[in-house]
């Protein structure tokens, strides 16, 4: 029995504490206590890992610019929802056109009312135009078609400026999460391809590089999480006043068909 006398030989503290650190545990590893230690190391560029860093700065600019889109166009659709419902109630407690369109002046964020102005306008250069011509009756019916063809390019044009941006939350939703796996399949390649040269084959050897690539895919959610939830809420608020042009345009034909054409 020779292996009884070494199982028994005292090893220091201090002796089995610096074979970890210098044969087992990386220098890197030993400096990231904490995940965000993690994150704020893997943020610099260095010519040993470039592709990850620069993987972590796009997706930090996407979710820069998510969360400025997300600020602006909630104050912008909640102004206009906010404004849409005081047209619409001095819409329906009023017959009088002239008094609905001065009133339009002070609700310029509402996209219901502008679809209403330009119908008005509309109107009013037909009813202008009309002591020109010799056969109203005859032209009664192109005359309804200029209204509609006014109210549809208003519309087209309010859905325009309210969607403005949502493009970029949808772009970040989908793209997002790929951007961050791209850096973590790159990490986790790199930190494979270094085991070779490493002094241990352990995971500890690889742990920090692993470290280091999850981190891009957890940002890249980051990212992509809230875009996707506010482009989802936006867009059920660009029905509502898609829905509310519709029915204001289909009630301002009625109205100037009934009684003025």
């Amino acid at each position: 029995m020779f292996y009884l006398p070494l199982l028994s030989l005292p090893i220091e503290e201090g002796n089995l504490s610096g074979i970890q650190t210098s044969g087992f545990m990386p220098a890197t590893l030993a400096h990231h206590n904490t995940v965000s230690d993690l994150f704020w190391g893997s943020l610099k560029l260095n010519s040993n890992s470039l592709i990850v860093p620069v993987v972590l700065w796009l997706l930090i600019f996407m979710s820069i610019w998510t969360w400025g889109i997300i600020l602006s166009k909630y104050r912008e659709l909640h102004k206009a929802k906010a404004d849409s419902d005081k047209f619409s109630a001095i819409f329906w407690s009023s017959r009088n056109f002239a008094q609905i369109f001065a009133a339009t002046a002070n609700l310029k964020s509402s996209p219901v009312a502008n679809v209403y102005a330009s119908g008005h306008k509309e109107l009013q250069e037909i009813l202008t135009s009309r002591d020109d011509r010799q056969e109203l009756h005859s032209s009664e019916f192109g005359d309804i078609e200029n209204i509609e063809r006014a109210l549809k390019r208003a519309k087209a044009e309010e859905l325009t400026r309210i969607e403005k941006g949502t493009t970029f939350l949808a772009t970040t939703a989908s793209a997002a999460p790929f951007v961050g796996l791209f850096g973590t399949v790159w990490g986790i390649m790199r930190a494979f391809m270094g085991l070779s040269q490493a002094s241990s084959t352990s995971i500890q050897a690889v742990a920090p590089g692993i470290s280091e690539a999850l981190i891009a895919t957890a940002v890249g959610l980051a990212a992509a999480i809230p875009a996707a939830m506010a482009y989802n809420y936006f867009m059920q608020q660009v029905r509502y006043l898609s829905r509310e042009m519709d029915k204001f345009s289909a009630e301002f034909l009625n109205i100037a068909k009934r009684h003025f054409l």
